[in-house]
């Protein structure tokens, strides 16, 4: 047990950026040290936190003054880095999804386990208060039937917020959120997928990669949901992401619509609904459902507490995406790796 997490941060993009702006408000937290795959990205990031910067991932775990680290790398690089920083005897975060391959997510998870240390994907949907009081809800409307989740980006997403989408999907990049939000609330696993997808409008943009994935996906005890990603709406559409969850049970159904987050905005080029309950700096201090995700995950470290989110469960989500992309590729039902 100690008193201050010391955090090395590994990657200087948006997610890193917002790591970091979280972590900032933390009085038993210190960033030492940030890396990336631009000097200039990691030395702009270090500045703001009065950090250090490492030449790279092994010079950065080699450090003595880092306890974890953050991972918010493109989602193809976490399993082999998750590696490395377990065997370096590192605490970790990372962002989701887990991994995109059950073999390297089975190979994150051993090596987490024999090194014992805390570890969490950042699914910080859990802390959305809306979800939290689903789960809390869903409690009580017996056994689950069927779900629904969509999440859909407009086309800012995959063209300009990120440099790497050609090498991942709108599924893993997006649905992973929701997998891991039903497989919670359901509190079972998905043992079988067929999915489908639609290519053409970014392709046609020369990012290879769907323009929408659809997944159908059977849980061990009987019950059924679909998850909808897609990032080609238009950047008209008020806010960057459309979000709804719904589940339907024996005794009941819970539905949370995301679109709106209480706010409206109205200027002279647009009409939008800013969103606030995932990341927002209140009074300013850094708030909302991704510092409480990481708040948690520094509680973890300093006092070695098992995360609400398991390694285990983030491979599951692992495990059915993997599924999912063999669904679309066959055309045929997969099953979901045990």
């Amino acid at each position: 047990m100690s008193d201050q997490l010391r955090i090395g941060i590994v990657g200087a993009g948006i997610m890193g950026r917002g790591n970091a702006l979280s972590l900032s408000g933390e009085r038993d937290v210190v960033v030492t040290v940030v890396t990336s795959r631009t000097r200039a990205a990691a030395e702009s990031l270090a500045a703001t936190q009065k950090a250090r910067v490492a030449d790279s991932l092994d010079e950065l775990l080699a450090a003595d003054d880092v306890d974890a680290v953050v991972l918010t790398t493109p989602d193809h690089l976490h399993g082999d880095m998750m590696v490395r920083a377990a065997e370096a005897g590192k605490h970790i975060l990372v962002e989701k999804p887990f991994t995109t391959s059950v073999a390297e997510a089975d190979r994150a998870v051993a090596a987490i386990r024999s090194a014992g240390v805390v570890a969490m994907c950042l699914f910080n949907h859990r802390w959305v208060p809306a979800y939290a009081q689903a789960k809390e809800l869903a409690a009580g409307l017996g056994e689950a039937v069927v779900g629904y989740a969509r999440k859909d980006d407009t086309i800012h997403v995959p063209t300009k917020m990120l440099s790497w989408a050609d090498k991942t999907t709108c599924a893993w990049f997006l649905s992973s959120h929701d997998i891991d939000l039903m497989n919670w609330l359901v509190d079972d696993r998905v043992v079988r997928v067929y999915a489908t997808a639609r290519c053409g409008k970014l392709r046609k943009l020369g990012i290879d990669t769907p323009d929408a994935v659809q997944i159908q996906a059977e849980y061990s005890r009987g019950a059924t949901a679909t998850f909808e990603s897609a990032w080609i709406y238009p950047e008209t559409f008020p806010t960057m992401v459309d979000s709804y969850v719904t589940l339907a049970c024996d005794d009941g159904v819970v539905q949370i619509d995301r679109q709106k987050e209480n706010v409206a905005l109205a200027t002279e080029n647009a009409y939008a609904y800013p969103r606030n309950m995932l990341q927002r700096v209140m009074h300013g201090v850094p708030a909302g459902a991704y510092r409480d995700a990481i708040r948690h995950f520094v509680d973890c470290c300093l006092t070695g507490a098992q995360p609400l989110i398991t390694v285990e469960s983030s491979r599951d989500v692992t495990a059915v995406l993997e599924a999912a992309h063999e669904s679309i590729r066959t055309r045929q039902p997969v099953d979901v790796s045990g």
